[in-house]
């Protein structure tokens, strides 16, 4: 995917990172996941920091929480996890950007007796409405929804709805003092 670029550059946000990509008369924005930042005090500039860039997209076909998963791991990618406000606010972004106007499913689930991500994160940041009680114990509706503004709500997993999902891309190792 690299290779074929003619120019990348690297712009620094501590927790979540942005790489942009550069092809003539095309720009796309990707976003990293997960803490990178190096230390600051760290003296070597030569510091090597592992990390991997992914992008949300929004699926325009509606399909039960089910389907849209197995839709996604057919295809190599997951219902998406939104595991900070940064991450929320991408997933709106999306969302807004696409045009979407309804509630999209996220990968968050009611297992057992609690909500879990479907690809394991844990659920250490949560969107719920304030004064929310519906989610805490949900009988039929038992799969996460994104709304428009940015809330989760629990949804019966047998309704139709669009889905938001993960894309993965390639694992780059840049340098901590260079641009790329």
């Amino acid at each position: 995917m690299i290779s074929d670029l003619e120019l990348f550059s690297w712009r620094k946000f501590c927790a979540i990172q942005q790489l942009i990509l550069f092809r003539p008369g095309v720009s796309k924005s990707y976003w990293v996941r997960g803490r990178i930042c190096p230390n600051e005090t760290s003296s070597g500039s030569d510091t090597e920091i592992p990390f991997f860039c992914f992008n949300l997209m929004v699926d325009e076909v509606k399909k039960t929480w089910e389907e849209a998963l197995e839709h996604c791991r057919e295809t190599h990618t997951d219902l998406t996890s939104l595991n900070s406000e940064t991450e929320r606010l991408l997933a709106l972004s999306e969302i807004q950007h696409n045009h979407i106007t309804e509630w999209v499913w996220i990968g968050l689930r009611f297992l057992g007796d609690r909500w879990l991500w479907v690809n394991g994160d844990p659920l250490v940041y949560e969107a719920w409405p304030k004064g929310d009680q519906e989610h805490q114990c949900p009988l039929r509706k038992r799969c996460g929804a994104l709304t428009k503004e940015g809330h989760w709500e629990n949804w019966d997993c047998e309704e139709k709805l669009h889905f938001i999902y993960i894309l993965y891309f390639k694992y780059f190792l840049p340098r901590k003092s260079r641009t790329l």
